[in-house]
């Protein structure tokens, strides 16, 4: 039923941007690393995520994993998708807009903050919170994790549309893509299929070495 009623939104979603004709003034999606640079032999994957889907974070070590082993043959370009049915996944998407504003090389740290904390944002854990309440929260553990610099920020960036017009530009970007669930991957602009979703680094490595090694006897 959940699954049918987030496609519906898909395809509405979908169909709205389409309709709208107004693309973002930057493309979507935080480079890893930042600042990392593509050239036409690069293999460029793309992560779909959602900050509190644990399979988001328990996909994240071994293709961080990869990323390193591979360094500037491989790039990542990670989008958000805010699902509907996490509690707290859009407020925690729209704060790692916020430092990726100011600090690209801090949004995968802080990243990585939700990924191993992500129980504080769990139904029990904030169904009594209010809105508020919850980005106090963020901004207490961003701060925590980046450092004192980052609670201002974070704090007036929750006041800043800046930051929800990105965060609705992610999911839309992802709906129009036909991303329904986390985490899900592309590769050099082809899905991969549930089936072929790599859960560790060794699938990660089939995967690439399939498209460096014959790359590398062409040359």
């Amino acid at each position: 039923m959940i699954r049918t009623i987030f496609l519906f939104l898909v395809f509405f979603i979908g169909t709205q941007v389409h309709a709208q004709l107004i693309p973002p003034a930057r493309p979507d999606g935080f480079a890893y690393p930042p600042g990392h640079r593509v050239d036409q032999d690069t293999i460029l994957i793309e992560a779909f995520y959602d900050p509190v889907c644990p399979y988001s974070r328990d996909s994240w070590p071994p293709l961080k994993q990869a990323l390193k082993q591979y360094g500037s043959r491989v790039s990542l370009l990670l989008h958000l998708l805010p699902l509907p049915y996490h509690d707290n996944a859009y407020v925690t998407s729209r704060a790692l807009h916020i430092v990726n504003t100011f600090n690209a090389s801090a949004t995968f740290g802080l990243l990585e903050g939700f990924f191993k904390h992500q129980a504080m944002f769990y139904g029990a854990q904030t169904q009594l919170l209010t809105r508020p309440e919850v980005v106090k929260r963020i901004v207490n553990l961003g701060t925590a994790t980046l450092g004192n610099s980052y609670h201002h920020l974070l704090k007036s960036g929750f006041n800043d549309t800046k930051s929800e017009r990105s965060t609705r530009v992610s999911f839309k970007y992802s709906a129009s893509r036909g991303v329904y669930g986390t985490p899900t991957f592309y590769v050099n602009g082809f899905k991969l299929a549930d089936a072929d979703s790599p859960s560790d680094f060794g699938g990660w490595k089939k995967i690439i070495d399939s498209l460096v090694l014959p790359h590398k006897v062409e040359r």
